[in-house]
């Protein structure tokens, strides 16, 4: 059912993104690790529970597959000789989010600068000064420099295939000029690897971790993905266009408004204030209060 579902992916009404793909396909195979040798008119939403309890400590992630199955179960009954009797899905619920992944605070970047060391300082820094994801992150070496800034290849970005070009600001270069120049990625494991997505969360995971083991608690809620929101937020601070930003980061103008909600309400909030003490302070004049 796998398979065929994915051999019919160009012939879908609703043709699916190139990040859409890989994310199915990442989830597919979850499920096909875990079912592949089962009879598919055998599996029941409990199948689809289980995974959605595994994943309790990744909302996101978890949410991610349940959205998978979901179109793969979608699929699989509308076909004329449909591959299962009912949905795969039914009485599952996604879990609730707390709004996305928060743009970092700026002590929250400051204490990377001062603590950090290494491959993951190299990661942190990287993803918060280009807005790449951790994907493309692990993948930025000196070979991918150009005009001072990031090209990342005829491939482009992992997810979506976009190729931006990321200058590199002047606090990055700085950085970057204590680094060695060599061919590869920036990231590499002590025997030499390159950095994997999934390796580069895990040692953030644990350098957390660590860190609240000692009782320091800056860290805490932080998130790698968020870094992107904050590479987003500070070059909507510095003046920079929503189109602008986008075709830095590689995103749509509609995905830079998003991940500036946060900093946009902020800002909204000031403004207020600013307005009412103006208003104020023009009342107490009219009415000759001192």
């Amino acid at each position: 059912m796998i398979d065929a579902y994915i051999a019919a992916w160009p012939s879908l009404p609703e043709k699916l993104s190139a990040g859409t793909q890989s994310l199915y396909r990442r989830n597919l195979e979850r499920a096909r690790k875990l079912w592949g040798k089962l009879p598919a008119n055998g599996l029941r939403p409990p199948h689809v529970q289980a995974v959605m309890t595994k994943l309790a400590d990744t909302p996101g992630a978890a949410n991610n597959f349940l959205s998978t199955m979901r179109a793969l179960s979608a699929w699989a009954r509308l076909r004329p000789d449909a591959m299962i009797d009912r949905s795969l899905c039914e009485g599952v619920r996604p879990y609730k989010l707390d709004g996305g992944h928060r743009p970092w605070t700026e002590a929250q970047i400051r204490f990377v600068h001062d603590h950090f060391t290494g491959p993951l300082r190299r990661g942190v820094l990287l993803m918060v000064y280009t807005g790449q994801r951790g994907s493309d992150a692990v993948r930025l070496g000196p070979t991918m420099l150009d005009d001072g800034g990031f090209d990342l290849g005829w491939r482009g970005q992992i997810k979506t295939g976009q190729r931006p070009w990321c200058p590199v600001l002047p606090e990055l270069a700085k950085e970057m000029d204590t680094w060695e120049k060599r061919p590869g990625p920036y990231m590499l494991t002590e025997s030499g690897r390159p950095y994997t997505r999934k390796y580069f969360a895990e040692q953030f995971k644990e350098a957390k971790e660590e860190l609240a083991k000692k009782g320091i608690t800056v860290l805490e809620g932080a998130t790698l993905h968020g870094l992107r929101a904050t590479a987003v937020v500070r070059l909507k601070r510095a003046g920079l266009s929503d189109t602008m930003i986008g075709d830095i980061v590689g995103m749509s103008v509609s995905m830079v408004e998003r991940y500036t909600r946060f900093e946009n309400k902020r800002e909204s909030g000031k403004a207020a204030l600013v307005i009412l003490a103006e208003r104020a302070q023009a009342k107490k004049n009219a009415s000759g209060t001192p």
